[in-house]
């Protein structure tokens, strides 16, 4: 969580990958051939890294893990330098708005969400009648950080923490991080082979960081044992834990969608700058489709504080894309993982969850983005097309990207590798 969100594997699967990285925004050149081969990943001294550990070991038995444990954990451990690539990358702040929810809001993961609320509905109200979380906001976690329990990360938390511990920047923090997960082993909360996650260190269902599950995770199966990776019941209600500690309030929305009058000064605009709901009002703030706001209709007050975002601003500065006001419990969300479309991608799959609309705002650009029943087909039509992209999954990596851009080079478009939804109602047509 955090640093660590899982759902950048549905954005950039390959992440890891240089070229899979470079590729990821709407206007990055694909690498092809021999120069797709090139290993850009950051040096890892294997010599600096044993006396790194040599140090962190002592600071390790100084903290209580025993020397048993040391050696069990990390006897044959090397530095991955491929956690070192994708330190810098974060789909969050990488990725345009209209791709990043595309990818995170879809049809599949509406359907199965919905499904997971079905399944899970007795724990689910128990957790929301313990930490006042709402079963959607719990559920929509779960679904945009591991897809529901079906993509953890395969990476050893071991060793990609002892090599962040080592190695770039923030080692203090991620040292932290590695002789927590080394207590999480020792103390036998979750069995030492299952200790895989994101390349940052975060695992389980809703992906905690090693630090967060000791500060935060609960045994709510009532078997003895804290375990976010085992557990459905321990995973969710660790997330509504988390989100309680973090501010959450019962019963309460995180938001809505607005509309914004012409000429609206979007310079105010800040999740942190909350201001009375009678004000925005006064500037011309009004439900979509220029309704007036009924504070009372909301379950508010004309004094309620709330802040205004549009979060296209950041890639095209106009008032004429999705606006929200936004309440504490969207500050809440936002601190599992702190990025606005992060939070509003929790929140508004959590609205689609209880049988919200799309948005009613279009986003400010002419190619939006595509979800993953759309990306398959998208794939498909590469595979009819003589591209060798490996499987038809809707995740986009750096084969589909490469045969993206051919096609849009094909096309006499520039080469950018970008899965949207121009490029596939172009190959929507003949070959």
């Amino acid at each position: 969580m955090g640093i660590a969100s899982i759902a950048l594997a549905l954005l950039a699967p390959d992440a890891m990958l240089p070229a899979a990285r470079a590729a990821s925004g709407s206007s990055a050149k694909v690498p092809t051939g021999a120069a797709a081969a090139v290993d850009t990943r950051p040096p890892a001294d294997p010599a600096q890294f044993a006396r790194c550990l040599d140090r962190l070991e002592s600071t390790a038995l100084s903290r209580g893990i025993s020397s048993a444990t040391w050696a069990a954990r990390l006897d044959g451990v090397e530095p991955d330098r491929g956690v070192l690539a994708s330190l810098d990358f974060q789909p969050e702040f990488r990725t345009p708005i209209w791709d990043y929810l595309a990818a995170l809001v879809d049809s599949d993961r509406i359907e199965d969400g919905r499904a997971m609320l079905a399944e899970h509905g007795q724990t689910l109200e128990a957790i929301e009648r313990r930490f006042g979380v709402d079963p959607a906001t719990v559920v929509a976690v779960w679904g945009v950080e591991s897809n529901y329990g079906r993509n953890f990360g395969k990476l050893s938390l071991v060793r990609s923490l002892a090599t962040l511990s080592c190695f770039g920047r923030r080692q203090s923090f991620f040292q932290e991080e590695f002789l927590t997960v080394l207590r999480i082993a020792q103390e036998g909360h979750v069995e030492p082979e299952r200790l895989v996650g994101s390349w940052a260190g975060a695992f389980g269902h809703t992906q905690f960081m090693p630090s967060t599950f000791m500060s935060t995770a609960v045994d709510f199966d009532g078997d003895g044992r804290r375990d976010i990776v085992g557990s459905i019941p321990d995973a969710l209600a660790s997330t509504a834990n988390f989100l309680r500690r973090a501010g959450w309030r019962r019963g309460e929305s995180w938001g809505f969608e607005v509309g914004l009058p012409e000429g609206f000064n979007t310079s105010v605009t800040s999740r942190r700058s909350k201001r009375p709901l009678s004000e925005w009002m006064s500037r011309g703030v009004t439900l979509p489709g220029g309704q007036a706001i009924d504070p009372a209709a909301l379950g508010l007050r004309p004094q309620t504080r709330v802040g205004l975002i549009v979060p296209a601003m950041r890639e095209v500065r106009s008032a004429r894309a999705p606006a929200f006001l936004v309440l504490p419990n969207f500050d809440a969300i936002y601190s599992y993982n702190a990025a606005e479309s992060y939070a509003l991608a929790i929140a508004h799959l959590a609205d689609r969850l209880r049988g919200g609309s799309a948005f009613h705002a279009d986003w400010p650009t002419d190619d939006p983005g595509i979800g993953r029943a759309e990306r398959r087909e998208l794939q498909t039509l590469l595979l009819l097309r003589g591209h060798d992209i490996g499987e038809v999954d809707g995740l986009i990596g750096s084969r589909s990207r490469a045969a993206i851009a051919d096609e849009e080079e094909r096309l006499g478009w520039p080469r950018s590798g970008r899965a949207g939804r121009r490029i596939l109602e172009a190959l929507r047509g003949p070959a």
